[in-house]
């Protein structure tokens, strides 16, 4: 997708570098970081200079590739790639791409390791942009059924950043919403700011203004309103995490959308290439979530009127803070999933017909 104009990946490969964009600087500063060391790549995951399920398993899978140029050998591999799945939990995409990047090295220590490596991570990235094409194609579906019947403006709200930002191109729950936009159907975007760290506010608007895509800011509380009043056609969200039985881990506040659309008869999807489903894990209750520090409550970031990037404290000094990343919706809230393949109810029937 492109930024002031320019078409951009969100991360690629560069003279034994990997360049990212730091999306803590967005929307007020747009900065292309480079990552040089297993360490560097570590540390982007963890203070989320690079976000969203399918980028950071991209960003795992090139710090791979930083671990073999550092130090090739099999044992500093091995414990890289331990600390890439250490350095966030919830998110799977992770897991998947680190452990696909050691099934393809582990063993091999010849001169070409390196360029094995390298081009398994650039596959992994390519088949994402693949993967959330296809995304947008089969979700633009459901958009354009919604225009056909009402025959004006589609109003879609969605919750944190599930966009281009968050992949590696086209995102998953903006790639919807991309297609249309270039296909020339009028689609307005409800943009939940996303608190605590704002990457609706942040992110997703900063990303459908570059593409002239209309949309307005609300705060995380004024969807069920806006459902009330009939001024949303429907929802759809990303995911970091969605289980054989069609439950679905995204950024807290999820499902709080998901019952308002519920009680108001909203259709509430979810986008999510196949990288992003947990086979194994059954039970919701067993998904690690993320609880963050909570200066990313107590205190918010913004332009002064300097012009200057500023932190600035919100809460009392004694007050206390609880920072969970993530929630759960139940597949039951789920009016469907829209993968790489198509679209299919939240339920084990579900996806296992799409994924054999």
């Amino acid at each position: 997708m492109r930024i002031n104009g320019i078409k951009y990946r969100t991360i690629w490969f560069e003279n034994n570098t990997v360049k990212i964009i730091d999306q803590t600087k967005l929307p007020h500063k747009f900065i292309i970081k480079d990552l040089k060391t297993v360490s560097d790549a570590i540390n982007a995951i963890k203070v989320m200079e690079v976000r969203g399920a399918p980028l950071i398993g991209a960003t795992a899978a090139y710090g791979m590739v930083l671990s073999i140029i550092e130090n090739n050998d099999q044992s500093f591999l091995k414990k890289s790639a331990q600390d890439l799945i250490n350095s966030r939990p919830t998110a799977i995409n992770l897991k998947w791409a680190v452990d696909r990047m050691t099934k393809k090295l582990s063993g091999v220590n010849s001169e070409k390791i390196l360029e094995l490596a390298l081009n398994e991570a650039n596959e992994i990235c390519e088949e994402d942009i693949k993967f959330c094409e296809n995304i947008g194609l089969n979700g633009l579906k459901v958009i354009e059924e919604i225009y056909n019947k009402k025959k004006d403006t589609v109003n879609i709200l969605t919750h944190c950043n599930a966009g281009w930002l968050a992949t590696i191109d086209w995102g998953t729950a903006t790639s919807p919403i991309y297609h249309a936009h270039q296909k020339g159907i009028k689609v307005h975007v409800w943009v939940d700011e996303t608190r605590p760290r704002n990457q609706g506010a942040n992110l997703t608007s900063y990303e459908f203004n570059e593409e002239k895509i209309p949309n307005t800011v609300i705060t995380d509380n004024a969807g069920g309103i806006l459902m009330q009043r009939g001024q949303v056609d429907m929802c759809i969200v990303g995911t970091d995490r969605t289980l054989s039985n069609g439950d679905v881990c995204n950024k807290v506040g999820t499902y709080l959308k998901a019952l308002a659309a519920k009680d108001n008869n909203v259709p509430f999807y979810v986008a999510l290439p196949s990288s992003t489903i947990d086979w194994n894990i059954k039970d919701y209750k067993q998904i690690p979530i993320e609880e963050r520090n909570s200066d990313e409550l107590s205190y918010v970031e913004g332009i002064d009127k300097d012009n200057k990037v500023t932190k600035v404290r919100i809460y009392p000094p004694k007050s206390k803070a609880m920072n969970l990343a993530f929630d759960i919706t139940p597949a039951k809230y789920v009016s469907g999933l829209i993968t790489e393949k198509g679209i299919c109810e939240a339920s084990e029937r579900g996806l296992k017909g799409l994924f054999k």
